[in-house]
This record gives C-alpha cells, structure tokens and sequence, in this order.
C-alpha cells in the first residue's frame, strides 16, 4: 500500500478535475459530523439549514456553472442510523448547490459488489481512496492513478448509478416514517 496522505493534500483536486468528481460514502456515519454543531442540533430535532456560503457549496456552484458535474451515492442502512439521516437531511443544500446525490441501500451495494470504503473519483482517472479508523476519523488517503483500480471504480460508480435514488425521494420517506 502506498503511504497515506492528509485529505487536505488533495483538496486542489476538487478545483482542478476538469469534467466529473463523483463520491462513494460507505459510513454509518462520520466522526466529523458528530461532532459538529448542526449534527447536534439535529439530535434535538432542528432540520439543518443550507448553507449557500459554505466554501463547498460555493466551489460546486462555480465549478458546475463552468460544465464540470459533482454526484454522489451514500449508502445507507435500512432503518438509516443517525447519521445517514443528517447527511439526507443536508444534502438539499448541495443539491441546491449543483451536486446530484442519491442513496443506495447497503443490501443493494453488497450485491452489486461495490467497494466497502469511501473514495472520490475524478475524470474516471484519478480515484482517492480515503482510510478511516474504527471510530469513523479518516486518517488518510492514497491518491491512485493505476489503471486496474481505477477502472473497478469507474465500473462500481456506474453500477450502482443504475440504482440509486434520488436522495430527496428516499429522505422523503424516511421522514414521514420517524
């Protein structure tokens, strides 16, 4: 395995990619959403709000006005834990931003066969494959350009493209299922 990397090392990436940046988000949640405040709030039951200024939402807006695409798939546990509901609770703002994200059922993933951790992939050449501890704290990632792994990427991303669903339609039903 190459040497990890901070996630701050590849953030240019998300700038610099000039046609599709797409995500796969394999958690059942993320240390860093717990610990934030609007992941608190909505443990009391406050809806978060969008943040149209957040440095990401501002970067996806620019970066999709100039033709590049940002998408998404998170899976997600059937019930989904709390921390798969925040992020659909969330994820209207960057949708609003330009960023198409939607779920797929982890028994789905599993049998699609799609990867069991977290990446990005950029122009279907480079994939980062992040590493994340036990307690859901990424503590780095490999920046791969190897043909083979990036093609098992870019065939995962496709697959479960087929079927996913639309992050508002599946949040909308679990919200009126709480």
């Amino acid at each position: 395995m190459p040497p990890l990397i901070p996630f701050d090392e590849i953030i240019h990436l998300f700038s610099e990619f000039e046609h599709t940046a797409f995500r796969l988000e394999t958690r059942r949640g993320y240390a860093t959403d717990r610990q934030g405040q609007r992941f608190q709030a909505f443990m009391q039951g406050v809806p978060p709000q969008p943040e149209p200024g957040h440095p990401w939402n501002v970067n996806v807006r620019e970066r999709s006005s100039q033709g590049a695409h940002f998408s998404r798939i998170r899976i997600i546990d059937e019930p989904p834990t709390d921390g798969q509901r925040f992020l659909m609770a969330t994820a209207a703002g960057n949708v609003a931003a330009g960023e198409d994200i939607r779920v797929l059922r982890r028994s789905q993933a599993q049998h699609l066969d799609l990867p069991d951790f977290d990446l990005w992939l950029f122009d279907s050449r480079t994939l980062v494959r992040f590493h994340i501890d036990d307690t859901d704290t990424t503590v780095g990632v490999e920046v791969i350009d190897e043909p083979v792994q990036v093609l098992a990427a870019c065939r995962a991303r496709d697959a479960a493209w087929r079927c996913a669903t639309p992050t508002a339609e599946v949040w909308a039903q679990v919200r009126s299922s709480v």
